[in-house]
């Protein structure tokens, strides 16, 4: 593929990114992610609008005193609000004051805008643009200008629309940033006006797309293919309403379907999972798991079908190599895995299975009976790992419950106290214990590893991160299957198992039983093998 012209990347995800809905930043939550959008390659990160809020204006004063590698700090505001007034504008002097070397100003580029909410005319609002660019270009800044609303305004008046431009273009901007502010323009539209612009205009093009149809993604890409070389949007498409353009979806697809090069000359991509998930923990977001390229279902594989085909080549169903984006292939086995999906997975697991097809036809049987009674190893490999080892002979239990006992009681107070008492048999000996918990099954979880650290002390690390319910067959009331899930971790990595049964306690008993079993075993693998 021949390499294309470098496409700027500027990320807004401070800014644009924090006007989403519970989307809450502090100072020292932008400086954790400036830092780590610098060290992937990010060239400009927009950290907010000084002037507006305290929290911005603290922000850019910290990070005059900490230097940026590659990426270059940008503030964000608006233009002047009326003609020969920059010079005095409050607003466009705390740009200044942010000491920011890239300045993004935004004007209005829509008659209706213009003329309704300003009461400015053609001439007032095209002195405005051209004023506010000027006197932040004799600053000593670079400046970009957003054209906002710039997609409905060329619909409506391609006169005035363009002329706005030209007025920024004049007064020196460097870049000239076709917004879809109400994200309601179509791909193919944006297209076709990004590439009237760019004939009509010599400053370079850059793009800021809203996702409010679901096509901020495409018609970026639109805007890149009809000429734009600078891409606005933020990281996980976070922003107001539907959010911004994914940069976490345009970035892969410049690079490594459209042959664009990045300014940076390298971005590696291979870190672009990662980063996502890094932007998702420190703004408390759940990463959306059908996400493009980073998600955990992108390369996720169910039907049997499917996976012997990506074992024999993995572009069969696989638009790109999970590993160049930081991402892994994953095989779900659930009732419609086949045999393929079985010997995936005991690769994966280290595990040879027998040459003989019965083996893994017999247990891609037993798999879907379990499936069927209302098991799910979708999201608990664990369980999983154990059944197959079971199956092969090389492994059983490390112990027994021979007896389990709850109380779960309230006193007239409100006070609620759980506690578990256990029987517990490990190599022909008994452990008898008691505990108490924070509800019934944390009681239990307590008192099982209770029993088992006098036999297992490397249970000491162990804990559990996540406890889900799932009532089967609701119609049946009180005697309907109850499905549980466990996610259990020792410090150093993460497991999931799975219990089932008419009894939530029973059920999650038979969760934690896993989860404990696994780990032990586990731990005699790494003991086996320093």
């Amino acid at each position: 593929m021949t390499q294309k012209p470098i496409i700027e990347i500027y990320d807004t995800t401070l800014r644009d990114g924090t006007q989403g809905k519970d989307i809450n930043v502090s100072v020292a939550d932008k400086i954790i992610l400036s830092r780590r959008l610098d060290e992937f390659g990010i060239d400009y990160i927009e950290g907010g609008w000084p002037g507006s809020n305290p929290r911005d204006e603290e922000f850019f004063a910290q990070m005059q005193q900490i230097p940026l590698q590659h990426a270059k700090l940008c503030a964000f505001g608006s233009t002047a609000r009326r003609p020969g007034t920059a010079e005095t504008d409050q607003n466009l002097r705390k740009l200044i004051e942010s000491q920011a070397p890239v300045i993004t100003i935004f004007g209005k580029t829509w008659s209706f805008h213009s003329r309704d909410s300003l009461g400015l005319t053609d001439d007032e609002n095209e002195a405005v643009i051209y004023e506010s660019v000027a006197f932040l270009v004799a600053a000593g800044r670079k400046v970009f200008f957003d054209a906002e609303h710039f997609y409905d305004g060329y619909l409506d008046s391609p006169e005035f629309a363009l002329r706005m431009l030209r007025a920024a273009e004049r007064a020196g901007a460097s870049a000239l940033v076709l917004c879809d502010t109400n994200g309601g323009t179509l791909p193919s539209t944006v297209y076709r006006i990004t590439a009237e612009v760019a004939a009509a205009c010599k400053t370079p093009l850059g793009v800021h797309v809203h996702d409010d149809s679901g096509t901020a993604v495409a018609s970026s890409l639109a805007a890149v293919e009809a000429g734009a070389m600078h891409v606005q949007g933020t990281i996980n498409g976070i922003g107001e309403r539907c959010g911004n353009a994914n940069l976490v979806s345009i970035m892969p697809a410049l690079s490594l379907k459209m042959g664009y090069a990045d300014a940076c000359g390298g971005r590696d991509l291979s870190k672009l999972s990662k980063l996502s998930y890094f932007v998702d923990e420190v703004l408390n977001q759940v990463p959306n798991a059908r996400a493009p390229y980073v998600g955990v279902s992108a390369f996720s594989h169910k039907g049997g079908i499917h996976v012997s085909s990506v074992l024999k080549d993995a572009r069969m169903y696989e638009h790109v190599a999970p590993e160049d984006v930081g991402n892994r292939r994953n095989v779900i086995i659930s009732d419609l895995a086949g045999q393929a999906s079985i010997r995936y997975l005991a690769r994966e697991f280290g595990l040879t299975l027998p040459e003989d097809k019965e083996f893994s036809k017999n247990f891609v049987q037993h798999i879907k009976n379990l499936e069927h009674e209302g098991f799910q190893f979708d999201g608990a490999e664990a369980s999983f790992e154990l059944l197959l080892l079971a199956e092969l002979g090389v492994y059983q239990p490390f112990f027994k419950v021979q007896y389990a006992k709850v109380n779960d009681l309230i006193d007239g107070d409100g006070y609620r106290q759980s506690e578990a008492i256990l029987k517990v048999m490990v190599d022909g000996e008994t452990e008898h214990t008691a505990a108490d918990g924070n509800g019934p099954v944390n009681a239990l979880d307590k008192a099982l590893r209770k029993a088992l650290q006098h036999f297992y002390p490397l249970l000491r690390d162990m804990h559990l991160t996540d406890y889900k319910v799932r009532v089967l067959g609701e119609k049946n009331g009180t005697v309907a299957k109850v499905r549980v899930l466990i996610e259990s971790t020792d410090g150093d990595n993460t497991w999931s198992t799975v219990g089932l049964s008419p009894d939530i306690i029973e059920a999650s008993l038979y969760a934690l039983s896993d989860s404990i079993n696994y780990k032990i075993y586990k731990d005699s693998l790494s003991n086996h093998n320093p």
